[in-house]
């Protein structure tokens, strides 16, 4: 094999197209994950075999100089799947960046679009994601497997967002607006700065893996979503039932309600711990009227505004409270590691312009955080770990071939 990237060798579609060069044959490969591979294997007879010995030395450096063009070129995306010109055979690419000390094999699964949320089913065997790729005019739901990178739609009405498995893997639940309509809701006025969308038409479903048997289990006006799911079957999510946005616990079927806090402000992107003690999630405080004004005034239009928000940690029943963050800063997304014993969340705190994100991990008590990625120009974010704790799923905007564009990655991880 000419030439070969650092990293391990993985299960692949591979397609393969032999080019005649001088003395040898030239094996270009292409596949799903779409890194270039040049083989160069001897002539058949009857060949040019004869050829002078430099003639084979310059057909080699062509295909080496081959490989690195198309490893180079730009992505073209066809149903999610990355394909770089003759893209390569079961070659990994390793996506760590310097100072990732946790982190190592860090894979890419989806290559282009806007793929994020990305959490594990509890076998560990499946993600499922939102993604707005390709023609779709708004984010659907995928499940991908793991291993091989292969995905496939299973919603395609209204806008959807915070998908989950539950127990079992036979279902997953999803919030979706479909109910009030088939197509996408428009998107915000941010004319007057960034704002995240509270549709009113959200409401938490739960289907089959392939989409179907959908039935609404929250069944209210208003917002309804960011459900996640504890290996008991307890699911947390966000609602403006009570007239804030409010963490909220039920069932599998919508009953067992029990809403878990009532401080003002927004409440959300709440996790269970994996020992089913802890509640942690992101909120909104305010530290003026004139702040707790403005935010009713969004929220009244079916908007919020997520540039300061801090991490909370609870007991799972809501009560004890505790902040952990304090840096006036967007940290949201935060989740517990395998142990249940510390606390990764993204956050924009170490970049003045507030542009740059990256995961971060902290004590249950919000001491000694250190950052976990280390991109330095864009996002890192939505980490969650595998259920074996082994494996971390997370979002960002590494290695984009189109500027925007956010694709799911997973890496092993290192206590």
């Amino acid at each position: 094999m000419s030439r070969r990237l650092a990293g391990q060798r993985m299960l692949t579609r591979v397609v393969c197209s032999t080019l005649l060069l001088p003395v040898l044959a030239t094996t270009a490969c292409h596949s799903d994950d779409g890194v270039t591979d040049v083989q160069t294997l001897p002539a058949e007879p009857g060949g040019q075999a004869e050829a002078p010995l430099h003639a084979a030395e310059g057909a080699l450096h062509v295909a080496e100089d081959a490989a690195q063009a198309a490893e180079d070129a730009a992505l073209r995306v066809t149903d999610g799947v990355r394909e770089v010109g003759h893209g390569a055979a079961a070659v990994f690419v390793d996506r760590t960046l310097p100072g990732e000390d946790h982190l190592s094999n860090v894979r890419q699964l989806t290559f282009g679009g806007q793929n994020a949320e990305a959490y594990w089913s509890f076998d560990d065997s499946m993600l499922i994601l939102q993604s707005k790729r390709g023609d779709l005019e708004c984010d659907q739901i995928f499940i991908m497997d793991v291993e091989t990178g292969e995905s496939r739609q299973i919603t395609s009405e209204g806008r959807t967002t915070c998908a989950f498995f539950l127990p079992g893997d036979e279902r997953v639940l999803y919030a979706s607006t479909h109910a009030a309509g088939p197509d996408c809701p428009p998107e915000p006025d941010r004319s007057q700065g960034y704002v995240w969308p509270l549709y009113a038409g959200y409401d938490i479903y739960t289907a089959d893996l392939q989409g179907g048997d959908r039935r609404n289990i929250t069944n209210m006006p208003g917002y309804d979503a960011e459900a996640t799911v504890h290996p008991d079957g307890r699911i947390v999510f966000t609602s403006i039932r009570s007239g804030d946005l409010e963490l909220w616990t039920m069932d599998a079927e919508g009953g067992n309600l029990r809403q878990l806090t009532f401080g003002t402000g927004y409440d959300g992107g709440a996790f269970l711990s994996p020992d089913g003690t802890k509640l942690v999630w992101r909120a909104s405080r305010f530290d003026t009227p004139e702040e707790e004004q403005a935010y009713f005034a969004l929220l009244r239009r079916g908007l919020v505004r997520p540039s300061k928000m801090e991490i909370f940690v609870a007991d799972a029943d809501g009560s004890d409270p505790r902040q952990l963050t304090d840096n006036g800063r967007a940290n949201f997304a935060p989740y517990f590691t395998a142990g249940s014993d510390a606390i990764l969340f993204s956050s924009n705190m170490n970049d003045p312009r507030g542009r740059i994100f990256d995961i971060w991990m902290m004590d249950l008590d919000g001491g000694n955080p250190q950052r976990v990625t280390h991109n330095d120009e864009s996002f890192d974010g939505f980490p969650m770990f595998s259920w074996s704790g082994r494996r971390l799923a997370f979002a960002s905007n590494r290695f984009n071939a189109v500027e925007g564009d956010t694709n799911v990655f997973v890496a092993d991880w290192t206590p």
